[in-house]
């Protein structure tokens, strides 16, 4: 298969505006080894720019992903600007940190601003195709309102800062309460074949209302069943693809964004997109998930 035939075959989705592959790319990991240490500063942007090239066009980013050496932001600046016409690069706001690493849990409305201000100078542009909110760091999933803080956004995309918006760590209930304020693109939660499995019927609530979901941390597992190391068998792949695998087939709305700073695993999780599943397959896969 060609690099375009690899991405193709996951198919597209719209954020609104914007036209993605299903398959793209998570910037978090690019700062640290495995082992905590910094990462490779020309390893990372060869990866960045090795994805771009193997059809990725869907980049996931964050203004507080940074370590005490690297920041994803810079990292994708330096990787991909210019950036061409279908990269789409979305980004994060609500919790934040300072310049020593210190979090701050969540941003007030008036301290959006500067946040988003923060992922326009790093990444070195006018507007952020997509920008989702974060809410409930350090607390239970979906705590409290968004609206405020939505509402917050939803003025700085009428002004033009950002394109699209989405909404992070959150509950069906928020869904609701955002899209009465403005449209809402994408909802970004964490979630995969044995995590957060009870936001498979907010999957379906997404899938009804045209809106994408995008889970992280998609491949993390902790020990490995035996079900999915069959499926891995079978299909000559790594258990990490079939992860990713699993959860592109959940439904043509959810897009998966992995993330390393391996050139190898790169290429892997780039070509779990065309990785088919049979029912059978994704029968076994499931019932892990269930009591």
């Amino acid at each position: 298969m060609t690099n375009e035939t690899i991405t193709a075959a996951a198919g597209t989705w719209k954020l609104g505006q914007f036209t993605v592959n299903r398959l793209g790319f998570g910037a978090m990991r690019l700062m640290s080894r495995a082992d905590g240490g910094p990462s490779d500063r020309d390893r990372a942007i060869s990866v960045l720019r090795r994805a771009v090239e193997l059809g990725v066009n869907h980049i996931d980013t964050a203004a507080f992903y940074f370590s005490p050496l690297r920041s994803a932001n810079e990292l994708v600046n330096t990787a991909l600007a210019p950036y061409g016409d279908d990269l789409v690069i979305a980004t994060k706001v609500g919790p934040g940190r300072g310049p020593s690493g210190d979090w701050v849990p969540m941003a007030t409305p008036e301290q959006l601003r500067g946040q988003v201000e923060e992922n326009l100078r790093q990444l070195g542009r006018d507007r952020i195709d997509v920008v989702n909110l974060r809410i409930g760091e350090g607390l239970e999933r979906g705590a409290g309102s968004l609206a405020d803080r939505f509402g917050a956004l939803s003025e700085l995309r009428d002004e033009g800062l950002i394109g699209e918006l989405g909404i992070s760590n959150v509950q069906p209930a928020h869904l609701a309460e955002a899209q009465a304020i403005a449209p809402v693109v994408c909802v970004q939660n964490q979630y995969g074949l044995t995590a957060r499995r009870e936001d498979d019927e907010l999957v379906r609530l997404c899938a009804e209302q045209g809106v994408a979901f995008v889970p992280f941390f998609a491949v993390a597992s902790g020990a490995e069943d035996e079900r999915v190391d069959a499926v891995a068998k079978a299909h000559g792949v790594s258990a990490a693809q079939v992860r990713l695998a699993w959860t592109l087939h959940q439904g043509p709305n959810v897009l998966a964004i992995p993330g390393t700073g391996d050139p190898a695993h790169l290429e892997q999780n780039v070509a779990a997109g065309a990785l088919e599943l049979t029912d059978a397959e994704l029968a076994a896969l499931n019932s892990i998930a269930k009591p």
